[in-house]
């Protein structure tokens, strides 16, 4: 039969359980506190990262399709469809663009098209609000990378905007027009 082993202190009785102290509960509830702080504000920032990134990627696909345009000395279009928050990156292969067959394949996923759905989770609340180059939802780069006005013209392109919106922001992309240079700001409303 065993037998539990006696306290030292205990002068022979039974041992006794020992819960926890108040100084311990309280030690534990700030340590949960601090931690609490440091986190909460990280996932609410979470969703402004997202949209954050849907303007990264947008720029990043706009300087794509300028630098390819003039890499294989061939026109580009990026093609935006606010209605469905989304956009595509095409190949121009004369006066007409044909979104099934002319988009471009994403050279930084095999076997994908440069096809971008701000709809998934990955971009969070973001959306397409608008998009103008031209009286149209369609920016096209000639062989140069500057903006043009039509797919297969020669008329320079007053540039445009791309704006998104989401988690309490909104951003506005803009394309210069003959430079093609592409920036950003922050349009918030106050």
């Amino acid at each position: 039969m065993r037998t539990r082993p006696r306290d030292a202190g205990s002068g022979g009785g039974e041992c006794r359980r020992r819960g926890y102290t108040l100084i311990e509960l309280v030690v534990t509830i700030v340590i949960l506190g601090l931690a609490g702080a440091l986190v909460l504000p990280t996932v609410a920032s979470a969703g402004t990262l997202r949209v954050h990134s849907a303007v990264r990627t947008v720029v990043s696909d706009l300087t794509f399709a300028q630098s390819d345009a003039l890499a294989y000395q061939s026109r580009r279009a990026v093609l935006f469809d606010v209605p469905a928050n989304s956009y595509s990156v095409l190949g121009v292969t004369g006066a007409e663009l044909d979104p099934q067959t002319d988009v471009l394949y994403d050279p930084t996923r095999p076997g994908q098209k440069m096809v971008e759905d701000f709809s998934g989770q990955q971009f969070g609340d973001a959306r397409l609000v608008s998009a103008d180059f031209d009286g149209d939802e369609v920016l096209i780069f000639d062989e140069l990378g500057e903006p043009v006005m039509t797919l297969d013209g020669d008329t320079p392109g007053a540039g445009g905007q791309v704006t998104i919106s989401g988690s309490g922001s909104t951003f506005r992309i803009s394309v210069e027009a003959f430079t093609g240079r592409i920036s950003v700001e922050r349009v918030d409303d106050p």
